[in-house]
């Protein structure tokens, strides 16, 4: 069964261009990502034509400066949209926070004459990023990486492998983390790869859960050369500049799970209102009442959560714990609710006639990227307690 266009939430934005930015979403939806969402996620095909128009639209450099062809949108916007499009399908929604995550770097410690040179393609000329931080051997212990750069005059030699990459092997750029100095975290540096590098190839795409057609895959670094004016920020930033990204990355992690909640609520709730059992739709019985009431309950708190964050965020104030409360909160109420959604359509909900099946199997990895939420519950404690003693 083709996925239905997702129902529009009523939204509080701040200003008319915002909301006009919303409309134009919503309508790209409708018409390009929700009808063909269900057939191209079970061919597991990426819909690298749908990123294109989004960069033609002015859809993948939202939160950027406008200088550099950024939407110069606050995140409290642009988190709305992305929730609005992972609705429709997480693989459109995941992949625009994690082409954002890819041009933090360079937007945010890139010189002048970086941010020049590169910034204008990323963010509206038709090119889409990957983020590489994850290896083989270190996932959430990021600081101990493995992946070398080494200097070579005025180059820098990387070599290593990067794993869990999404958009491994069809992104145009990278934005890597990799070793220049001695062990842990400030012995790394940043790095802006071009996905075309002599030496840098991908191995064939995981075979995933869900997710089906967004690619993740590893990357080999065999002796990829890059020069020095593709180093962003100083030697030994690296992972101080990897931190600051995911802040903002667990909110577009956040978001999207939001979206995900919101649109298996949508389907759950419309199947209780036309089945009928007992001679009256089950949407009538009280358990079932009560356990929609719930759903929509920790979407909305989620929702609130997230939004908070981001007002922090745009107010130039911290947010590193709001952030890792969100990515905990809402994504897991988006496995809660998927998996409730899937109850209510009792049979129905286990087969792929339905798109509730795809949307728990969806939930899942959104409780493990941008540090699984095991971190997230380290991150908030720290925050509450101070670090653990030894």
């Amino acid at each position: 069964m083709p996925d239905r266009a997702p129902q529009p939430v009523e939204r509080q934005l701040p200003t008319e261009e915002s909301r006009d930015l919303l409309a134009l979403v919503r309508d790209m939806i409708q018409r390009e990502i929700a009808p063909r969402a269900a057939a191209e996620e079970d061919a597991g095909h990426f819909p690298r034509e749908i990123f294109a128009l989004l960069s033609e639209s002015g859809l993948l450099g939202l939160p950027y400066d406008a200088e550099y062809g950024g939407g110069d949108q606050p995140y409290e916007v642009y988190l709305q949209v992305l929730e609005e499009l992972a609705a429709a399908r997480l693989t459109v929604g995941l992949g625009v926070s994690v082409h954002s995550l890819a041009c933090h770097a360079l937007a945010g410690y890139g010189t002048k004459e970086q941010q020049a040179a590169h910034l204008p393609a990323m963010l509206g000329g038709g090119l889409l990023g990957a983020y590489c931080l994850s290896e083989p051997a270190s996932g959430s212990d990021a600081a101990s990486l493995r992946t070398k750069a080494v200097r070579d005059g005025d180059d820098w030699v990387i070599t290593g492998t990067k794993a869990w990459i999404t958009h491994g092997g069809v992104a145009d750029f990278y934005t890597v983390l990799a070793r220049t100095g001695g062990e842990g975290a400030r012995g790394i540096t940043a790095f802006l790869v071009p996905g075309d590098a002599e030496g840098l190839n991908a191995a064939a795409p995981e075979k995933k859960m869900g997710m089906k057609g967004s690619p993740t895959a590893q990357l080999n670094f065999d002796g990829v050369r890059v020069p020095d004016s593709r180093r962003v920020g100083e030697e030994g930033q690296g992972f101080a500049i990897a931190l600051s990204a995911l802040d903002s990355g667990r909110l577009g992690i956040a978001a999207c799970a939001i979206g995900v909640a919101q649109a298996a609520l949508e389907e759950a709730a419309s199947y209780a209102t036309g089945r009928q059992q007992f001679g009256r739709p089950i949407a009538d019985f009280q358990g079932l009442r009560f356990m929609l009431a719930d759903m929509a309950t920790q979407i909305e708190a989620g929702r609130s959560l997230y939004l908070a964050a981001a007002r922090l965020r745009d107010a130039g104030r911290p947010f590193s714990r709001e952030a890792a409360m969100a990515k905990l909160f809402c994504t897991d109420a988006a496995m809660r609710v998927t998996t409730d959604a899937v109850q209510v359509l009792g049979g129905y909900g286990y087969t792929l006639d339905f798109p509730v099946e795809r949307y728990m199997r969806e939930a899942k990895v959104l409780q493990i990227v941008e540090g699984t939420n095991q971190i997230q519950r380290m991150v908030i404690a720290r925050r509450l307690l101070g670090p653990e003693t030894r």
